[in-house]
């Protein structure tokens, strides 16, 4: 025990620590308070700022994704800083056990911020258990911040919920329309919250007769209103604002509106909207609208589009056209399904050419064109199989993009002259790609070609033709050396009717999985096919991994397990053992109230990322650990989708890899508007090194994915970067501590 004196010294010394700590975390929160009044989230605080040894303890429960008593008692505490980021862990942490004391805080704090943050949280953990007191808070407190939160909340409670609770997904779906409806109807001005997040909310829950109440907000005054509607009538595919959209698909000042208005009015195949479509595709100044526009026509197969849009992208194009070059070749793929066209196709091989032959979208058009031709080009110098062996051995993305070229054949009408023969010779071609370790080649090149990277691709291709000896192809790809093969292989073996043979393969399997260091890929894909065996032996392996180390396995055997009726095993899933130590909760945590810049040097250009470390601490402390070890470094851009996401931190290429360990999420309220950057997932906290910017306001991803980033300059770039773009460097930099409000 220590003497009196050393113990008033002991807590003179903390005390100073804290206010200092305070002091560099005071400018956080008003940051993440400044990012929500951008989207008219008033959200300021009160109290005193959070101390440090405070958020040390939050941090360090919501890595190991432990709800005990150490966040709990914080709900108590009379700072309303402390219990409005309590509530924020809660809700990352996602134990259903917190939803009684969110609720006693969303219905009872004296702060209008911490009722928010704990109807955000009890979104996050998406349990109906919530229900009844979001609902309450949609019919008694509309004028309040926890009003917009409750309804995004709802939103996400009723997307998760399983078949059997349809009844009250309903309910669900009525609240927030009727909420939609008083905004709309019930004010003078509605409040630009609620609407926002109760429209990302009926994206997710679905409700009926939606069509309508959405609609009405096209005509709203302010744009982002406008934008979101359409989004979400589009990710519906509800034709109930047609009318107005194509009005708005040529005359809205706002470019975002004008290419969600497009994807409405294709996605719902308005056959009206075909020169208003056109129209933009040839005058619109903005890519983003042309490509949308772009994509519906390819849905409206108007063969009428085919001359402008060849006239237009003539091949070759330069520069950042490739993205749209791209999405022509799809369209065009889409209108002559079936239909060959000398003119098309000379435009599709042209293209081929320019880009080398790795782009899936041309391969694929090609094969809609005519499957007979595109096999025949293919042997045209030695027979096709060869030809496709020495290309896995070349380049193994052309060997891909060949892969689902020829997988395409599958989703072919049989209408097609020939169609049947051509699917059992593309299968022989994808049998002799899986086979290329024997094909007896030769091949001298100077670098690592990685050929097992396609097969995953090969191999999805070759299920869906559905060769006769499919399963004996798929069990013997389970003993692969590559983790996502493996992976590959058992997916694609647990969409077969349930086997003896093949379960017991999967049983085999499992433990060499379970053992694999880096990618747990393999063992998630089988224990998710073993759960569909539905037999006692497969039912006995995924218990068998309960006790397992990794945290996303055991959530994973608890939820299947459950799902098959084997009862509540959510007592296994314990807490995260995580990697991080001390030192790096620390680290991660002593950012806060600095400022972080990573400059991006791509093969394009470059831009720059604000980091928010406020926002998510541990993810930004992963991506500036990664990129101070020259991780991302000559990495390529794997994934390009114009008007949505740009995507790296790949090594495999592949959109698959990652840096051998995952981090968990830290959700949180920065939205994701053009230029966020966020961590790629396969899942609730599969984060590792994949991240991605947007191009346009994404609010559907938002509360599911987690920003760590916006771009502050160089969105020119990131506009025009194309799939197979190198990442050159990351460079990070420091600029001392934040100005309070900036």
């Amino acid at each position: 025990m220590l003497p009196t004196s050393k113990i008033v010294h002991a807590l003179a010394l903390l005390v100073c620590c804290s206010l200092f700590a305070g002091l560099l975390l005071f400018s956080s929160f008003a940051d993440v308070a400044a990012q929500g009044r951008a989207r008219g989230l008033q959200n300021p605080t009160s109290g005193d700022p959070v101390p440090n040894i405070l958020l040390l303890r939050i941090v360090r429960a919501e890595d190991e994704r432990l709800f005990d008593d150490t966040v709990r008692d914080l709900f108590r505490a009379r700072n309303a800083n402390v219990r409005e980021r309590a509530a924020l862990a809660a809700g990352r942490i996602g134990n259903a056990a917190a939803v009684p004391d969110l609720i006693a805080l969303m219905q009872k704090d004296s702060e209008p911020e911490v009722r928010a943050m704990a109807a955000f949280a009890l979104g996050e953990i998406e349990s109906p258990l919530a229900t009844d007191a979001l609902l309450a808070v949609l019919i008694h407190n509309r004028k309040s911040l926890e009003h917009a939160r409750a309804i995004e909340a709802l939103g996400k409670i009723a997307a998760a919920l399983p078949k059997e609770q349809e009844l009250q997904q309903k309910q669900i779906g009525a609240a927030i329309l009727d909420a939609l409806y008083v905004e709309r109807r019930g004010r003078a001005a509605a409040d630009l919250s609620t609407v926002l997040l109760g429209l990302t909310a009926v994206l997710r829950a679905k409700p009926d007769r939606a069509g309508a109440a959405v609609a009405d907000f096209l005509s709203y005054s302010d744009p982002l209103i406008r934008a979101d509607a359409a989004n979400t009538l589009a990710r519906l595919k509800l034709n109930d604002g047609n009318n107005e959209l194509r009005k708005l698909v040529t005359r809205d000042p706002d470019a975002v509106v004008r290419a969600n208005a497009a994807r409405v009015l294709g996605i719902t195949e308005d056959k009206q909207s075909f020169a208003a479509l056109l129209d933009r595709v040839v005058k619109d100044t903005d890519s983003r609208v042309r490509v949308s526009a772009i994509r519906a026509l390819g849905t409206l197969k108007d063969n009428r589009a085919v001359k402008p849009l060849l006239s237009a992208y003539p091949v070759p194009g330069e520069g950042a056209r490739i993205n749209e070059l791209l999405e022509v070749a799809t369209a065009l793929g889409n209108i002559y399904r079936g239909i060959p066209d000398d003119e098309v196709s000379s435009w599709l091989k042209n293209l081929h050419d320019r880009v080398g032959g790795v782009a899936p979208e041309v391969e694929i058009a090609l094969v809609r064109l005519s499957p007979t031709n595109y096999l025949n080009q293919l042997g045209k110098q030695e027979p096709a199989k060869v030809a496709a062996q020495r290309l896995l051995l070349t380049n193994w993305r052309a060997a891909s993009s060949l892969a689902q070229g020829l997988g395409e054949m599958a989703a072919l009408p049989d209408s097609i002259p020939d169609i049947k023969s051509q699917r059992i010779n593309a299968a022989e071609v994808l049998r002799g790609m899986l086979d290329y370790r024997n094909s007896g080649l030769k091949i001298n090149t100077l670098v690592a070609v990685h050929s097992e990277i396609a097969i995953p691709d090969v191999l999805r291709a070759y299920a869906a033709l559905k060769p006769h000896n499919l399963d004996d192809v798929l069990r013997a790809h389970l003993n692969e050396r590559d983790v996502v093969v493996r992976g590959t292989a058992a997916d694609l073996l647990g969409d077969l009717p349930p086997d003896e043979t093949n379960s017991r393969a999967l049983i085999a399997a499992l433990p060499v999985a379970l053992a694999d260091k880096e990618l747990n890929d393999a063992a998630l894909s089988i224990l998710d096919s073993l759960a569909k065996q539905k037999n006692e032996k497969a039912t006995q392996a995924i218990t068998t991994v309960l006790g397992h180390p990794d945290h996303l396995i055991r959530r994973r055997a608890v939820n299947l397990l459950k799902a098959n009726g084997t009862g509540d095993l959510s007592i296994h899933i314990g807490k995260v053992q995580s990697r991080n130590t001390a030192a790096d909760y620390e680290r991660a945590l002593g950012r806060i109230g600095r400022r972080f810049n990573a400059v991006v040097d791509t093969s394009r250009g470059a831009f720059t990322i604000e980091l928010l470390p406020e926002a998510a601490p541990l993810n930004v402390d992963n991506f500036i650990q990664l990129a101070n070890r020259r991780y991302f470094n000559g990495i390529t851009i794997h994934r390009v989708v114009p008007n949505f996401v740009i995507q790296d931190g790949d090594p495999r290429g592949d959109g698959n890899g990652g840096p051998g360990y995952q981090i968990r999420c830290e959700i949180n309220e920065v939205p994701y508007e053009r230029g966020a950057v966020g961590m790629a997932l396969s899942g609730k906290d599969t984060g590792g090194s994949q991240w991605f910017v947007t191009h346009s306001r994404q609010p559907h991803l938002d509360g599911g994915y987690t920003v760590f980033g916006n771009v502050v300059s160089g969105m020119n770039v990131v506009d025009e970067i194309q799939r197979g773009d190198i990442i050159r460097s990351i460079t990070i930099r420091e600029f001392g501590a934040r100005r309070r409000g900036h």
